[in-house]
């Protein structure tokens, strides 16, 4: 019995779902372009097995384990490395268990969706996930795991992936791109500049990472003027690697436009430790609309992704570290905030700004009129929590009267779990199919343009904005 109904997320009025089943067969199986991401790029540089299905599908996913944790299963339970050298659970195969027994937890949610398509597309599993299918299922997929068809390379080509971008920070040595690169391997991988660590005075050993950046390329980071100009040769550094994006993981979407001075003097204090909360804020505002001119030189495309409170939980911080899955979305200015960026760039159509939001009441108030006007102001897809049904059909519902179309950038996974890759962009396909048959049966998009978009918000605008 197969896992997967091949009718899921389409409309249910019979002649809906009939255009939206056609539009998406005609782009079912486009390339997959995944322009963000966070897939580990030693797994393409290495090309070695995966070791287990435990590590594949339940350790490192935080989709997985914050929901396992939010019913009390703890997370070293899960085998989760703790970063206070705690002991964790290191029996694979019971942590699997534990995994199958509490698989009902995710009934409803995207994550259900997501490891069922894993499961059937790439492993051929058809009995569904419990406790008492949990062992038939691990060896199934463990035996896969062994053969070289199932190695990262080989998944890369039949996931029909054109290009896939990786996100390194400002001051990673890059060498697992610099692995790929002279194994001369075909699948295209690249980078994104992260530059968070040396950017936000309150990331965890700034004036250490400003440092480290200034070593990196023979510039006196302790100098403003030395300070962006190794931002300017990181860049470069990264575009040999392919890097065609920048990606900005900030509190807020403050943006910033100070004289130079003034930037200097908070950069001074941002050193010495000496900011207050708002004077980091101001600094890390100031450092977009930075980023933003060195875009304009050399057009790398600026993703921000603000409005998460990260790392909410203290104990699971101090326990697991960051990015454990305690972050939390919060409301989000964007017409003040952004305001003085768009202002000083705005209004270039040599440049493109990419903008994510988690808050969703900011579509059609603010989002969507902020693109509708800026030329260098393009939508991100639906992001982390709203990575659903749900949220990309909202999105497309409250964008699009605004916004069009063409002033969002397609789709992308955004994703750590590889061999989720192929689902989430099944999902989103479906969505956008789902949605343009209902235009087009609602009399506002003639079938012919409906194809035409659909091909469109599959492939070519992806490509198109993050200049692939």
């Amino acid at each position: 019995m197969a896992l997967l109904d091949e009718n899921r997320l389409f409309p249910t009025d019979p002649s809906v779902r009939d255009l939206a089943r056609i539009l998406y067969q005609s782009i079912k199986q486009l390339p997959i372009v995944s322009p963000h991401g966070h897939t580990d790029p030693r797994w393409f540089a290495e090309n070695r097995n995966f070791t287990n299905p435990t590590d594949l599908f339940v350790t490192p996913d935080h989709y997985v384990f914050r929901m396992l944790h939010s019913q009390g299963v703890g997370l070293s339970a899960l085998g989760v490395p703790r970063a206070d050298g705690g002991e964790t659970e290191q029996d694979k195969r019971k942590i699997w268990r534990l995994f199958a027994e509490n698989f009902h937890l995710f009934r409803g949610t995207p994550s259900r969706l997501w490891i069922d398509h894993a499961f059937q597309e790439v492993f051929g599993v058809t009995a569904r996930l419990s406790i008492e299918t949990a062992d038939m299922i691990y060896d199934q997929i463990a035996d896969c795991l062994k053969q070289d068809a199932f190695r990262p390379r080989a998944l890369f080509k039949r996931f029909n992936i054109e290009a896939i971008s990786t996100t390194e920070s400002a001051i990673d040595d890059l060498r697992w791109h610099k692995m790929i690169r002279d194994s001369g391997w075909d699948g295209k991988v690249i980078t994104a500049y992260r530059p968070d660590a040396v950017v936000d005075p309150e990331f965890e050993g700034f004036a250490r990472n400003v440092q480290i950046m200034g070593e990196m390329t023979g510039e006196d980071t302790t100098a403003w003027t030395g300070y962006l100009a190794a931002h300017r040769k990181r860049r470069a550094f990264f575009k040999t690697f392919g890097a065609t994006s920048s990606d900005h993981g900030h509190l807020s979407a403050r943006t910033e436009d100070l004289p130079q001075a003034e930037a200097a003097a908070l950069f001074s204090k941002a050193l010495q430790g000496k900011c207050s909360a708002d004077e980091a804020d101001r600094f890390r505002g100031h450092m977009l609309t930075e980023m933003a001119r060195m875009s304009l030189d050399d057009g790398l495309v600026l993703q921000i992704h603000p409005g998460s409170f990260r790392n909410h939980s203290a104990d699971i911080t101090a326990m697991f570290g960051r990015d454990k899955g305690c972050d939390i979305p919060m409301r989000t200015d964007y017409v003040t905030a952004l305001r003085p960026l768009l202002n000083a760039v705005g209004g270039r159509s040599d440049l493109t700004i990419i903008v994510f939001t988690m808050d969703e009441t900011s579509y059609s108030r603010e989002l969507a009129p902020l693109a509708g006007v800026y030329p260098a102001l393009k939508l991100g897809p639906p992001w982390w929590f709203h990575d659903s049904y749900e949220g990309m059909l909202r999105f497309r519902e409250m964008a699009t009267e605004t916004a069009g179309f063409y002033n969002t950038v397609g789709f992308n996974d955004d994703t750590r779990a590889f061999c989720s890759i192929p689902a989430r962009h099944d999902v989103a396909r479906r969505v956008d199919c789902s949605f343009l048959a209902t235009l087009v049966a609602t009399g506002r998009l003639h079938e012919d343009e409906a194809f035409e978009v659909a091909h469109d918000l599959a492939y070519r605008l992806a490509k198109q904005a993050y200049r692939l």
